[in-house]
């Protein structure tokens, strides 16, 4: 089985990681008879197969997913769940040019972001491994979640809203189901159920989860050079009113203090992108505290410009819509 490619960075899958899977595929059903390649679900991963797994990140010079990126880090491994243990690895680099880096539809309405625990053994499963070493554990026990997830996220972009909610509900009663892509694709099914208020519910649990874990990004994007919102007709990652609503009042429920960062993709000036960061923050700021007045004293904004962009490509389309993002961590002090 291939467990979907991702971003190595940020979790995402993209065209790219798409088109890479099915190619993999193709390969080992010409080229390697011996295997059979079954699809990525929790039937069979109960059966006790070979799993690979792979990320595809944009890099530097240098071979590292910061500053300039010039190439894609290319890492694949495969993972022998008889033995627990990795049997296989290759690391290769790629050209960026051709390459479409949009993430799928699951990854690109998802609202929010964070350092999920379970994308993180993922992508160490893949790049902190050398042949020979035990598969990641925290991988390893959320696999059957994962295939679970990998299924909701086919059927959600497939268009089957109802069948992808059930599936995404039915990993969050599992051990591993406590996820940020859980959550999301909650809120995102719900939404396009037209449940309103269901919607609203699942996305506080999206808040809630990036409280609980300390930050939480959130797709809130602005037009350009501007601090008003784009006001592009979206129809999951549009409400954004409903979203800070929902974290004002989740953060004041907790009496938490935030500190609210903006974040710009790196094209165009670097003393500016710095400047609009913070006028942004300092808008979502506001709006937090109109929305639930206790917060007033618990909020500072900052502004990061680009120096914390996880994509870092400077494409300024939806394959870095993350690098936009505004950046909600739970600070120690007001």
């Amino acid at each position: 089985m291939i467990d979907p490619l991702v971003n190595g960075v940020t979790g995402e899958q993209s065209v790219a990681t798409q088109q890479i899977g099915e190619r993999l595929a193709e390969i080992a059903r010409a080229n390697y008879p011996q295997f059979d390649i079954q699809p990525f679900s929790a039937a069979t991963v109960r059966q006790g197969p070979y799993v690979m797994v792979g990320t595809f990140t944009p890099v530097n010079a240098k071979g590292q997913p910061v500053g300039t990126r010039e190439a894609y880090r290319f890492c694949l491994v495969m993972l022998d769940l008889h033995t627990g243990k990795t049997v296989a690895k290759s690391v290769a680099r790629a050209l960026p040019g051709g390459i479409d880096a949009t993430p799928i539809g699951f990854f690109s309405e998802s609202p929010a972001w964070s350092n999920d625990a379970s994308i993180k053994s993922y992508i160490d499963a893949c790049q902190a491994t050398k042949v020979g070493d035990s598969i990641n554990p925290t991988y390893l026990n959320g696999i059957i979640a994962a295939s679970t997830i990998s299924e909701a996220i086919d059927a959600y972009d497939a268009g089957r809203y109802s069948d992808a909610l059930e599936l995404y509900l039915a990993a969050q009663r599992l051990p591993a189901g406590d996820q940020l892509r859980v959550y999301n694709g909650v809120y995102l099914t719900t939404w396009k159920l037209g449940r309103r208020d269901e919607a609203a519910d699942a996305f506080g649990r999206v808040v809630d989860y990036g409280l609980a874990h300390n930050v939480l990004g959130v797709k809130i994007l602005f037009r350009p050079g501007s601090t008003a919102f784009e006001t592009e007709p979206q129809s999951a990652t549009g409400p954004y009113s409903m979203w800070l609503r929902e974290i004002a009042d989740h953060s004041a429920s907790r009496n938490a203090c935030l500190q609210v960062t903006g974040n710009t993709s790196p094209s165009g000036s670097l003393a500016l992108n710095e400047q609009l960061s913070v006028l942004r923050a300092e808008y979502v700021k506001e709006l937090l505290e109109t929305d639930a007045p206790g917060l007033r004293g618990h909020v500072i904004a900052a502004g990061a410009g680009a120096k914390n962009n996880l994509v870092g490509t400077a494409a300024d389309n939806l394959s870095d819509a993350l690098d936009r993002r505004v950046e909600f961590k739970v600070i120690s002090g007001c």
